[in-house]
């Protein structure tokens, strides 16, 4: 008896050169991880764990299907943590394509048992390989320069000065760029006062840093044109930070209401980084979302007001009938994220709470059409919280668990808040509202066993209760 988990690649990975790239860069994550475990080795055509003769990760991407094993009562955890560390680097690099099951939670694999035994199979023998018949299979598969980063290029973009383009497609969950600020500064009413502060920081820099800061674009010229510079192009150093950073690239990346990319800061490393949130394909423009959401007026009128342009992008342009569903959209996220954050309701109401989150996590799939991106991370811990303050640790493990996820692949495995979400994960109580009700007390051991993903989504969400 045992528990069979791990993780499938959904969609399998293909042998163009992006694929190929960021599978030899995980591998080498696992490489580097394990090069002192004799438990873990390196042969002629995959990385073996001994621990299962089915765990391993071939150097060839397009044949990987799973990484996985049944994990026997006796085990004293070793198996368990390559499972668990592996299925975690690999969502840091492939994000959401990196599929975690686990059988005893009600969350089959992916692929049938035969297709895996089929892949695994095949990792004996190296394939040839393959020359692309046409230029354009060429300029897919393969890239010309001997590494692919950076993965953007700076390019004049109409109507938005100059932006970042992908050079390659790059995938869901991708680090794009990280970048350490040209400097910082806070945010003080006064312009002459900020004209004069970020004069002193000026004077610090380097001449081509210097030159860097003074290329970017000022969508408010005038007597301060450090501070238009600033106003324009600063990211906020944490969600709710008023201090500011100034990037020579990441300030270059535009805005969109509906985003391929999200940018989060790092304050452990003291980096802004830039995650794709959504498929982008080469030549596609990375956008970040500057707006605070809500409907299209309000949306516009912000960025107007903060940042001296009028949106036209894609939401924003939409034709009148389709723009008004959507700002409903925004409407009823904005209501539904406050009638979930209101914490007396989430000790009376707790079941309406939880419901609303699954009806925001419907609304969020729609408006972004299928990849909310960080909303996912928010909306998972608000579910967590919810459950955790009522003492069910086996509903609080499950959406910390995919708070967890949404965070690697919007954030990155090593930004302090997914360690925090991780920490959470293997222990709920540690949350300090653990306990201010029982009501709802379990374990978190206490998963149901052997539901299917329908029956497992209406246990989690509470559904019939």
């Amino acid at each position: 008896m045992g528990v069979y988990t791990g993780f499938d690649m959904v969609p399998r990975l293909s042998q163009v050169l992006v694929d190929k790239h960021n599978w030899e860069r995980f591998l080498s994550c696992i490489r580097e991880r394990y090069q002192n475990d004799d438990q873990v080795e390196v042969r002629p055509n995959y990385i073996a764990f001994k621990s299962d003769p089915n765990l391993l990760l071939p150097f060839e991407c397009h044949k990987f299907l799973r990484f996985g094993a049944t994990i026997s009562n006796e085990d004293s955890g070793g198996l368990k943590n390559y499972i668990d560390t592996v299925s975690r680097v690999a969502g840091a690099w492939f994000g959401s394509r990196a599929y975690c099951w686990d059988e005893s939670s009600g969350i089959p694999g992916h692929y049938s048992w035969d297709d895996v035994k089929r892949s695994i199979r095949s990792y004996e023998q190296i394939d040839e390989p393959k020359i692309p018949a046409t230029l354009a299979g060429f300029m897919v598969s393969a890239n010309p320069i001997s590494k692919l980063n950076p993965l953007y290029e700076i390019q004049p973009v109409p109507g938005k000065g100059q932006g970042l383009v992908a050079r390659f497609n790059i995938v869901k969950g991708q680090l794009i760029i990280s970048e350490k600020p040209l400097f910082t500064t806070s945010n003080v009413t006064s312009a002459i006062t900020m004209e004069k502060q970020i004069a002193i920081e000026l004077r610090k820099l380097p001449k081509d840093a210097q030159r860097q800061f003074l290329s970017l674009h000022n969508n408010f010229p005038g007597k301060q044109p450090f501070s238009g510079i600033v106003r324009t192009n600063a990211l906020p150093c944490g969600a709710e930070s008023s201090i500011g950073g100034i990037y020579p690239t990441i300030s270059r990346i535009n805005h969109s209401c509906l985003p391929n990319a999200h940018n989060s800061w790092d304050s452990a490393s003291g980096h802004e980084n830039i995650y794709a949130v959504r498929f982008i394909r080469a030549g596609d423009e990375v956008t970040i979302p500057y707006d605070h959401g809500g409907p299209s007026d309000e949306r516009r009128s912000h960025l107007k007001d903060a940042f001296g342009f009028d949106c036209d992008c894609r939401t924003c342009s939409r034709q009148p009938e389709e723009l008004q569903q959507s700002d409903e959209r925004r409407r009823q996220i904005q209501l539904l994220d406050a009638a979930i954050g209101n914490g007396s309701r989430v000790l009376q109401t707790p079941k309406g709470c939880l419901k609303d989150c699954q009806a925001l996590l419907q609304i969020l799939e729609e408006e972004y059409e299928g990849s909310p991106g960080a909303h996912l991370t928010r909306l998972y811990y608000d579910a967590f919280q919810i459950s955790i303050v009522h003492g069910d640790q086996a509903r609080a493990r499950a959406f910390a668990e995919r708070s967890y996820k949404a965070r690697v692949a919007a954030e990155g495995e090593n930004n302090p808040e997914t360690k925090r979400i991780q920490r959470l994960m293997e222990d709920p109580t540690r949350h300090n509202s653990f306990g201010l009700s029982m009501k709802w007390k379990s374990l978190k051991d206490q998963v149901p066993r052997e539901l299917g993903s329908d029956e497992f989504e209406k246990w989690l969400w509470r559904q019939g209760k």
